[in-house]
């Protein structure tokens, strides 16, 4: 059974990429809708919570990178 820490980290990066995700499909930003692809699929392939937060917060900086950027 997966830690608790885990699982809300878990159901945090995922929120974050439903939103993210529908974003990018509704406004057709595919910067948004690839990342937030991601961020959904993310954590079925990492079991660690703190690996899945750094990862997830380093996606969403590259987004926030290349939105500042104008992409």
């Amino acid at each position: 059974m997966p830690e608790p820490s885990y699982l809300v980290v878990s159901l945090v990066v995922s929120s974050v990429g439903f939103v993210m995700f529908m974003y990018g499909k509704k406004q057709h930003r595919p910067v948004q809708l690839g990342a937030g692809l991601l961020l959904l699929l993310f954590p079925l392939f990492v079991r660690d919570g703190l690996w899945l937060g750094v990862a997830g917060a380093a996606i969403c900086t590259v987004v926030w990178g290349s939105v500042k950027a104008g992409l």
